[in-house]
């Protein structure tokens, strides 16, 4: 199972995937998201991904990343992503996943949005 390196910053649960996320991950990739979504929902806090160590994604890596969103959402757990390399936000915006996911630039800008209830939405957006 792909570890995700799981800390706190104020009320978000942080994870940190590496690597390729394709065919050969996807799956572990999917079970970790999961099992981090279910600590977050537990917790009550935020779930952010910090993308800084993924150097490539693929569809069936957005998949994963889709489906754990959906999830999010019908859990009331505000999720996001945050550091995308340039490749990894290459992807985001030509598959616009980017309007799916919210997209921070950095962990720090993520984490102060999604720790301010008034401005993270359940389903990651930020408002105001």
């Amino acid at each position: 199972m792909m570890d995700l390196n799981a800390t706190r910053q104020a009320k978000v649960l942080v994870t940190r995937p590496a690597g390729h996320i394709d065919q050969a991950t996807a799956d572990d990739f999917l079970a970790a998201l999961r099992a981090a979504l279910a600590s977050a929902r537990g917790e009550g806090t935020a779930l952010l991904l910090d993308f800084t160590a993924v150097d490539y994604i693929s569809s069936v890596g957005l998949r994963a990343l889709m489906l754990t969103a959906r999830e999010a959402k019908a859990a009331g757990v505000a999720l996001a992503v945050a550091a995308l390399k340039p490749l990894v936000q290459e992807i985001f915006q030509i598959s616009r996943f980017d309007m799916v996911i919210t997209v921070h630039p950095t962990v720090a800008a993520a984490v102060a949005a999604l720790a301010t209830p008034a401005l993270a939405g359940a389903d990651g957006t930020v408002r105001g």
